[in-house]
């Protein structure tokens, strides 16, 4: 299937690994002219000069996100690159699985930051952009765990909930002006960095050292779905990508769900 994307301006944050990694690649073989960004360049331009290689038009933005300053720089990079960005996905973030009582307001505080307002702070500078032009993608990657409260990842979880209510929100103002916003929810993912968490576990409470029996162990521990495993990167890049797509011009406000069948609502 033919996506539509070729040629569009697309800006990953938090692209240099994981769920963000994957959906850079993804847009980058449909044709998208992509935006890698991070904090790292280090870890950066390794994926920058793959994408290049293998044919793909891209550019990097350096910077943090949890400034105004360091957004406005990094927002400015990314337009300066292709003049324009058609599509921002929102996926840079951080994760915390403190326990509620032991986690202090400043970190309450610093969560939100990372996850919330970061993202406010590239949404505000490039959805006007967006509606001027009458065509926009804003796909934020939230989490099931923001529909599901879990005490041991409450303020993580609290930010994904915020995310999800920002989104309608934003949806409401943009759709008339053809921008569409929609939040993208995964389930237990398997990235590099639950992978490490993985052989934590192994090493500290004789979890199973066999990845088909780690896996489901892990499920069956962490997040008990019908499908009976975990999502893959790619899984989740490929949703990102047709929402992406003007195929989906009629979706807009939405949160879906790919988490294998995890949350029981219907939401």
């Amino acid at each position: 299937m033919d996506l539509a994307l070729k040629g569009k301006r697309a800006l990953v944050t938090g692209s240099t690994t994981g769920i963000g990694e994957a959906i850079i690649r993804r847009l980058a073989a449909e044709g998208a002219r992509v935006i890698v960004h991070g904090r790292n360049a280090g870890q950066a331009y390794p994926l920058l000069n793959a994408l290049r290689a293998e044919g793909a038009d891209a550019a990097f933005a350096l910077g943090d996100l949890n400034t105004d300053a360091e957004a406005d720089n990094v927002v400015s990079q990314a337009l300066e690159a292709f003049e324009g960005v058609d599509i921002l996905v929102n996926n840079a973030g951080r994760f915390s699985g403190k326990p509620w009582v032991d986690t202090e307001p400043a970190e309450w505080n610093s969560m939100y930051n990372n996850n919330v307002t970061s993202m406010v702070r590239v949404s505000r500078r490039l959805a006007p952009l967006m509606a001027e032009r009458q065509w926009g993608r804003i796909i934020n990657i939230a989490s099931t765990i923001g529909l599901m409260p879990n005490v041991n990842m409450a303020a993580y979880g609290a930010t994904k909930a915020a995310m999800h209510n920002l989104t309608v929100a934003l949806s409401r103002d943009l759709g008339t002006r053809g921008v569409t916003v929609n939040a993208i929810s995964p389930g237990l993912t398997k990235s590099a960095s639950i992978e490490h968490l993985l052989q934590m576990m192994v090493e500290a409470h004789g979890w199973p050292s066999e990845p088909a029996q780690l896996e489901q162990k892990a499920v069956g521990a962490w997040a008990p779905n019908p499908v009976g495993r975990m999502g893959r990167v790619e899984e989740v890049a490929n949703l990102v990508a047709f929402v992406a797509s003007p195929l989906a011009d009629y979706i807009n406000g939405s949160n879906l769900r790919i988490d294998g069948g995890l949350d029981p609502t219907i939401s």
